[in-house]
């Protein structure tokens, strides 16, 4: 499984960055102007967010593969010594968790917590032990966000939202709508109309990671 994607944002203007749950946390190293680079993990987010980003901020930042967990020593390191941040990152990640193909599983048309549980050995409050235990969020966050940014991935053809909505296994148009809002804060009508909400919800995240094999039915 790929370990991490690599990637880089340039501030020339202040901006207000719009930032979607993905599945997937980032460690940045972040050079502002005037200021010594800083080494940041963000969190796992439940609902869309603004980032306000300042002229002359430049970020390179790793996309970690969905449900990674880096420790405080590995960030440390990497602040110590940012130019081996690769290095550091892919040792620390190069060898999977229990938990890596459990997520997976969420993703998968139809997937319920209980057919997974079943499927890993193990009873559903054991897995939802485990999240906990790695501190990450309950099964069920991975099995709804997938849902809801798979659908997301049909909005920019021109299938029927209804159909949509039946293809990623919502009990109805509205289901769909309703999930959508709550996770990327608008009806599925008003993110495809737009190109820029599109883009992000393209990237390489929970659902359409590097290297995943996910179908759609």
């Amino acid at each position: 499984m790929v370990r991490f994607e690599k990637w880089h944002h340039r501030i020339d203007r202040a901006e207000s960055a719009l930032i979607f749950p993905d599945g997937c946390r980032d460690v940045l190293v972040v050079r502002e102007r005037g200021r010594r680079e800083k080494v940041l993990l963000t969190d796992l987010d439940f609902q869309p967010r603004v980032s306000e980003l300042a002229e002359g901020t430049h970020i390179t930042g790793f996309r970690l593969r969905p449900g990674a967990v880096v420790t405080d020593e590995v960030l440390a390191a990497v602040a110590r010594d940012c130019a081996q941040v690769e290095d550091i990152l892919g040792n620390a990640l190069d060898e999977t968790n229990d938990l890596d193909d459990v997520i997976v599983a969420l993703t998968l048309p139809l997937a319920t917590v209980e057919r997974v549980s079943k499927q890993a050995g193990v009873s559903v409050r054991t897995l939802q032990r485990r999240f906990r235990e790695q501190g990450l969020p309950p099964p069920e966050y991975w099995r709804l966000l997938a849902r809801a940014r798979r659908a997301a991935g049909f909005l920019a053809t021109e299938l029927p939202l209804v159909e949509i909505a039946s293809a990623c296994s919502f009990s109805d148009q509205a289901h769909m709508t309703r999930d959508l809002r709550r996770w990327f804060g608008g009806s599925p009508a008003q993110l495809r109309r737009d190109p820029y909400c599109l883009s992000l919800l393209s990237q390489p995240a929970l659902g359409n990671w590097t290297g995943e094999q996910i179908s759609t039915r």
